[in-house]
């Protein structure tokens, strides 16, 4: 994973085919996604459930780009080593999860894994300000997690101020929730570069019409590119 600040459109499979995951994640490789996004739910956290170890272990097989694996999930800490085994490049949890953030990141790179941290809507940037050295992702919620499909929450303040105090460290930050041709220029205007998008990607395609998922990541990309 070499580190670039460009564009990255990472489809949420949250939004795919639940019966035909594999179909759907080779199609929106093959139609231009950068990252595959992986939404780990657990209805105490946030009031869903999707994900657990074992299916990102299947998922695996047929990411060929980069699996980023959200966990919204508390504890996150027994749960590290099993996404490890899993295949997740990338491994998000929320400092809204637990009292121990910095050991929760900690433990994510000791497993050989990219460590992400989230923040959830009513979370300020600060909250961040001393786990950024062990950052490789902050991923800004812009909408409360749990649910695909909801309506996008202006965060263009919090962006700011994180690119602000990221600096030159080589840390993305992911937005999530929302997404869509008409807000992705927003957010990378404000310092966004990686974008994660469920409905907008997946919304009119299907397996056997896999050039709408090109359409709609393509149309994503140009209005966050400008």
């Amino acid at each position: 994973m070499t580190f670039s600040r460009s564009v990255k459109i990472a489809p949420s499979i949250l939004s795919a085919d639940f019966a035909n995951f594999g179909a759907e994640i080779r199609a929106i490789e093959d139609q231009g996604a950068d990252w595959v996004h992986v939404d780990v739910m657990d209805g105490h956290f946030v009031p869903n459930l999707t994900f657990g170890p074992m299916a990102v272990k299947a998922f695996r097989q047929h990411v060929k780009t980069v699996m980023d694996v959200h966990l919204m999930i508390t504890p996150v800490d027994p749960y590290i080593d099993a996404y490890a085994e899993a295949g997740a490049d990338v491994l998000t949890a929320h400092v809204e999860a637990g009292p121990h953030i910095h050991r929760t990141l900690q433990a994510i790179k000791a497993a050989g894994m990219k460590a992400g941290v989230a923040l959830n809507p009513g979370t300020p940037a600060e909250a961040v300000a001393h786990v950024l050295d062990l950052a490789d992702l902050v991923c800004v919620m812009t909408v409360n997690p749990g649910f695909g499909g909801q309506k996008f929450i202006d965060m263009g303040s919090k962006i700011r101020a994180l690119r602000g105090m990221i600096g030159d460290r080589e840390v993305h930050i992911e937005i999530d929730g929302g997404v869509d041709p008409t807000t992705a220029r927003q957010v990378v205007e404000a310092g966004a570069d990686l974008l994660v998008a469920g409905s907008a990607v997946f919304r009119g395609g299907s397996v056997d019409t896999p050039e709408v998922y090109g359409r709609n990541i393509a149309a994503i990309r140009a209005a966050a590119n400008g």
